[in-house]
């Protein structure tokens, strides 16, 4: 979630070796960027028709950071090719952007800088700067030229100063406490304007492997974060279940999908375990029965792929939808 540039910078390989295992891919012709995007075939995955059941979208951040780096209006026209009906984690600046290619954003970032999910609504010392953010940006989604469905938030690590970590860390009662309030302030906006605020589960264990992760974070637990937001009790304060994270921490994912329903889950994110890779056979979540679970409980929102392409970006993208796309 942090900045496109900052993860430039502080990823531990270089742009030639992420996409050197596409080399075999393009020259084959699958390859696909610029104008030849228009050989994918419109709608969905070339000759193959999407079911429909599943509304796709694109998590912006990897493709623009990792593998070809698209800028978003290559991205733009990637997802339409592949099916995508959104492309999210794009902030006020990029919207006109996705109306020009009638997309959809899934979930905007809440517009705090750096990396949004360490000043989280859990400490008072961040948590009115992250409520003033999150405000600006609802507000923003309320008159934006596309569909913002939602906005992101994060409970935060647990340090009491980021900075400083021998001033100590947060007890998970209290940090529960003072979430549940910050998301209390954001649901009264957020009901005012329809807009959804989806609170994010994170690993504090493993991460990618070309960024660090998120040691520290204090919603690491699916449980706990489930536990907050069912004492905030608001429609429109929900969970971003992201499944790569959940089967880091928890597992057990179908059995969960089932217990938390639609009243909890507002947004779904994927990515292959391990690594945050592509989702293919290398990796060990069976997405197919996941989805399947999703449609059972009747979700209707929308599933974002968020892995790090290690390959041909647009083959891993149309890899991710079909096996997604129950």
């Amino acid at each position: 979630m942090q900045s496109n540039e900052e993860l430039k910078q502080r990823r531990g390989v270089s742009r030639r070796d992420m996409i050197r295992g596409a080399a075999a891919a393009a020259a084959g012709g699958t390859f696909l960027t610029g104008a030849a995007c228009q050989t994918a075939g419109a709608p969905g995955l070339g000759a193959r028709r999407l079911n429909g059941r599943i509304n796709h979208s694109v998590v912006s951040w990897p493709f623009q950071v990792f593998g070809e780096e698209w800028e978003l209006p290559e991205l733009c026209r990637v997802a339409v090719r592949l099916g995508a009906r959104s492309v999210e984690l794009v902030g006020p600046e990029g919207w006109e952007e996705l109306a020009r290619h009638d997309l959809d954003c899934a979930i905007s970032p809440n517009g705090m800088p750096g990396e949004p999910y360490v000043k989280g609504l859990n400490n008072p010392a961040y948590q009115r700067e992250v409520i003033a953010s999150t405000r600006r940006v609802i507000e923003a989604a309320a008159e934006a030229p596309v569909k913002v469905s939602a906005v992101i938030a994060f409970t935060g690590f647990a340090w009491r100063d980021v900075d400083n970590h021998a001033a100590g860390v947060i007890d998970p009662e209290e940090g529960a406490r003072h979430t549940v309030d910050g998301l209390k302030q954001l649901a009264r906006l957020a009901e005012r304007h329809n807009i959804e605020v989806h609170v994010e589960h994170l690993n504090s264990r493993v991460e990618g492997d070309n960024f660090r992760g998120h040691p520290g974070y204090q919603g690491d637990h699916v449980d706990y974060c489930v536990d907050i937001l069912r004492r905030v009790g608001s429609e429109k304060v929900k969970l971003l279940f992201d499944v790569y994270h959940v089967q880091i921490m928890d597992g057990d994912l179908i059995a969960r999908i089932r217990e938390f329903g639609t009243d909890i889950i507002g947004h779904v994110h994927t990515a292959g375990v391990p690594g945050r890779r592509e989702l293919d056979q290398k990796q060990e979540i069976f997405y197919p029965p996941v989805m399947e679970a999703l449609l059972e409980i009747g979700y209707t929102g929308y599933v974002g792929h968020e892995f790090i392409p290690t390959r041909d970006p647009v083959k891993g993208l149309r890899e991710a939808i079909a096996v997604c796309d129950v």
